[in-house]
C-alpha cells in the first residue's frame, strides 16, 4: 500500500509498505479523509517536541471499517473514526479511568505511525461509530472533542460569559460548544480575519482584537 512518510523536517516522501494484517482485538480501517493538525505542521517544520523521524503523520482520521476482531456493535463497511490515543490499560492512571494520563501513552501519528496510509490497524476498543456523519465531518471528531471536553469540564451555566483566548481550530470548537451550553462567548485574538469569522459564522456575542481594542 502507499504511505506518505515525513522522512525529516521539511521532507515528505511517498513509500510503499505491506497492508497491515488483522491482529487480535484490532481493526483495519481504509482511510478516506485525513485532517491536517497543528501537530502535523510542527512535525514537518521540525518544531514538534518528543518526536522522532521518520514518521507517518496523521491522527484526525475517517475511514471505512474493512476488518475487525472483538468490536461488538460494529459492521464491516461502515464509516468510522477512532480515538488516536493509545493507552496501556494497566498503569495507575488507566486503572482509575484517567486514560489520557497513561504513563505509556502513544499518540497515533506522533509516537507511532499514523494515518497517512491506505490502511491503518487500530485497537478495536477505540473505534467510533459515524452516527450519520460524512467522512469530511468524521475527520473533525478528534479536534472538536477537545473543545467539547473543555466545555464539559467548565460546567458552563446558561447566560454566563465565556472568554475564549485564541480563535484557531480548537478555540472555534470551544466557542461552538460553549454557545450550545448557553454561554455568551467572547472571542479574543489578534487576527482580524479570524475574529470576523467568529462574528459572521459562529455569531459569538463579542469579538475582541487584543492588539488594537481597548479592553
Amino acid at each position: 500500500m502507499k504511505t506518505l512518510v515525513c522522512i525529516r523536517p521539511g521532507l515528505l516522501e511517498y513509500n510503499s509498505s505491506e497492508r497491515p494484517q488483522l491482529k487480535k482485538n484490532h481493526a483495519i480501517i481504509k482511510i478516506k479523509r485525513i485532517g491536517i493538525c497543528g501537530t502535523d505542521l510542527h512535525a514537518f517544520e521540525g518544531t514538534q517536541p518528543f518526536f522522532n523521524y521518520p514518521r507517518i503523520l496523521g491522527h484526525e482520521l475517517a475511514g471505512e471499517l474493512v476488518e475487525f476482531d472483538n468490536a461488538p456493535g460494529f459492521e464491516k463497511g461502515e464509516s468510522v473514526s477512532f480515538i488516536p490515543y493509545y493507552n496501556c490499560g494497566h498503569c495507575i492512571a488507566c486503572r482509575n479511568g484517567r486514560t489520557n494520563c497513561c504513563v505509556q501513552m502513544q499518540v497515533c501519528g506522533v509516537h507511532v505511525d499514523g494515518g497517512m496510509v491506505e490502511y491503518l490497524s487500530v485497537p478495536s476498543s477505540l473505534l467510533l461509530h459515524s452516527e450519520g456523519l460524512s467522512f469530511d465531518e468524521l475527520a473533525l471528531v478528534e479536534p472538536l472533542a477537545i473543545g467539547a471536553h473543555g466545555v464539559r469540564r467548565a460546567a458552563i451555566v446558561p447566560g454566563e460569559f465565556v472568554l475564549v483566548m485564541g480563535a484557531g481550530p480548537i478555540g472555534l470548537g470551544v466557542m461552538e460548544f460553549a454557545q450550545i451550553a448557553g454561554g455568551k462567548v467572547i472571542a479574543l485574538d489578534i487576527n482580524k480575519e479570524r475574529l470576523r469569522f467568529c462574528k459572521n459564522k459562529l455569531h459569538v456575542a463579542h469579538a475582541i482584537n487584543a492588539s488594537t481594542d481597548d479592553i
